[in-house]
C-alpha cells in the first residue's frame, strides 16, 4: 500500500509508547503528566450532566459553531483576567480539542518546509512532534534556571531573524525542567521580540498549579502587537480526557485557525464544552484547584526531599514552584534512555531526556512526574530508582 510522504514519515510518540508500560499497576510510573484521577469531580459533573440534559437536551449534542460554544468562551474570558492577568473577550477566543490541536492547527498555519521555529532548550515533545511535521528547522534557545536567556536570543535573532515564522515558549512551570522565567525575563524577552514581526505561542496549561512565591501575569498581558497567541486548558486543572483547551489570539490568527479547523474536525465536543461551562456556573472551579495545589505541592515537595535525601552525589534535579515536573540531571556521560530497562526491571518508570531537543543529545537528563502517585509510591519508586543510580554511577567512576 503507497502511502503519503507524510503518513511515511510518521513516528510514535515516544512519551505514548512509555506510557504503555506503565498501565501495569505493579508500576511506579514518574513518566506522563497525568492529573491524579482521584480527584477528578465525578459526582459533581454527574449533577452537571443532568442538568445540561435538562435544560438543552438534544441541543446539547447537536453540532456547535467552529469556535466553540459562546457562554463557555465568555466564562475563559473571565478566567483569562483573574488567573493570567489577561484582557480578552470572547471573540478573541476558540475552543480546541486539547493544546495539542491547538499547537497543530497554528503549526500548520505559520510553518512552511524549511521555515525556522525557535524553541527553549529543552522543550516540549508534544510540541516538537506537531512542528515536525511541517518539516521546519528548529533553532534552540538556551535557557536557565530563570529560563530563557534574552541575550542568547538577540543573537540568533541577529543572524536568523528574517527567516523566523514562529516561536514556541512555556514561561509557567515548564515541560520538561519546571523552571519559571522570573519577571526580569519576561520583560527582557517583550523588549526583545518587539522588534520582530513572528507570532509566539505562550503555551500555559500548568500556570494555575502554583505551591510556592506569587502568580506572575501572563505574556500575553504585555502584548501590545498582537503578536502573542495563548494557549490554556482544562486537561490539568479540570479533567483531560474531556480533551478541552482554548486559543487566545488576535482576529486575523484565529480566523485562519478556525478556518483550518473546520477542515480537521468541525468543531470540539459541544457536549464536554457544556460540562465546563456548567461546571463552572455551577461550581468553583478555583477552589477546586486550590484542592489540587496543596495536594501537588505536597507530593512536589515529598519527590524532591526524598531525591535530596536518596539521590547519589552528582545528581542534580529541580525544585520547581509549581506544575507537574521535576527535571533530572545526571552525570556526563550516563544515558537516561540506556538506563530505562534496569529502571523498569524495578518497577518504575520516567521519561528520557533526549527527545525533548529537536537536535537530540542531552541524554543524560530525564524527566519526573509526581502529580499522579500517591505519597507512599513516591517515597518508594524514589528509592527504588535512587538504588539503582547509585549502583549505576559505579561504573563511571
Amino acid at each position: 500500500m503507497k502511502f503519503s510522504t507524510l503518513a511515511s514519515g510518521l513516528k510514535a510518540s515516544e512519551i505514548r509508547e512509555i506510557l504503555k508500560l506503565t498501565t501495569q499497576p505493579e508500576i511506579i510510573s514518574f513518566a506522563g503528566g497525568l492529573p491524579a484521577p482521584e480527584f477528578f469531580p465525578i459526582e459533581e459533573l454527574k449533577k452537571v450532566d443532568a442538568e445540561i440534559l435538562e435544560k438543552e437536551g438534544m441541543q446539547a449534542v447537536q453540532y456547535g459553531t467552529t469556535e466553540g460554544y459562546l457562554p463557555l468562551r465568555e466564562k475563559i474570558a473571565e478566567h483569562m483576567k483573574t488567573a493570567f492577568g489577561v484582557d480578552c473577550s470572547a471573540e478573541e477566543l476558540m475552543i480546541t480539542s486539547g493544546s495539542q490541536q491547538g499547537l497543530s492547527l497554528l503549526s500548520q498555519i505559520f510553518l512552511d518546509p524549511d521555515d525556522v521555529v525557535l524553541v527553549e532548550s529543552p522543550t516540549y515533545l508534544g510540541a516538537i512532534n506537531a512542528f515536525t511535521l511541517q518539516h521546519p528547522r528548529f533553532i534552540e534557545v538556551p535557557t536557565d534556571e530563570q529560563g530563557i536567556i534574552p541575550e542568547a536570543l538577540e543573537k540568533i535573532l541577529q543572524e536568523h531573524g528574517k527567516a523566523v515564522r514562529l516561536m514556541y515558549v512555556i514561561p509557567e512551570f515548564q515541560n520538561p525542567t519546571g523552571i519559571t522565567w522570573t519577571e526580569e525575563r519576561r520583560k527582557a524577552f517583550m523588549k526583545v521580540v518587539g522588534a520582530y514581526d513572528f507570532p509566539i505561542i505562550e503555551d500555559d496549561p500548568y500556570g494555575e498549579l502554583r505551591y510556592d512565591g506569587e502568580k506572575m501575569k501572563a505574556l500575553k498581558s504585555l502584548d501590545t502587537k498582537g503578536q502573542l497567541i495563548f494557549l490554556g486548558s482544562f486537561s490539568k486543572i479540570f479533567m483531560p480526557g474531556l480533551r478541552l483547551a482554548w486559543m487566545a489570539a488576535s482576529p486575523e490568527i484565529l480566523d485562519k485557525a478556525v478556518k483550518l479547523k473546520q477542515a480537521v474536525d468541525l468543531q470540539s465536543s459541544s457536549f464536554a464544552q457544556r460540562q465546563a461551562y456548567y461546571y463552572m456556573k455551577r461550581y468553583d472551579i478555583n477552589e477546586h484547584v486550590r484542592n489540587l495545589v496543596q495536594v501537588y505541592g505536597k507530593r512536589r515537595t515529598l519527590m524532591c526531599e526524598t531525591m535530596k535525601q536518596y539521590f547519589p552525589q552528582g545528581v542534580t534535579f529541580t525544585y520547581p514552584e509549581g506544575g507537574l515536573f521535576t527535571w533530572v540531571t545526571l552525570p556526563e556521560g550516563m544515558d537516561a534512555t540506556a538506563l530505562m530497562p534496569k529502571v523498569l526491571a524495578e518497577k518504575v518508570a520516567y521519561v528520557p531526556g533526549g527527545p525533548f531537543y529537536p537536535h537530540g543529545g542531552h541524554r543524560n537528563h530525564f524527566r519526573l512526574n509526581y502529580s499522579n502517585m500517591p505519597e507512599d509510591r513516591i517515597v518508594e519508586g524514589v528509592k527504588r530508582l535512587a538504588a539503582v543510580l547509585t549502583e549505576e554511577m559505579k561504573n563511571i567512576k
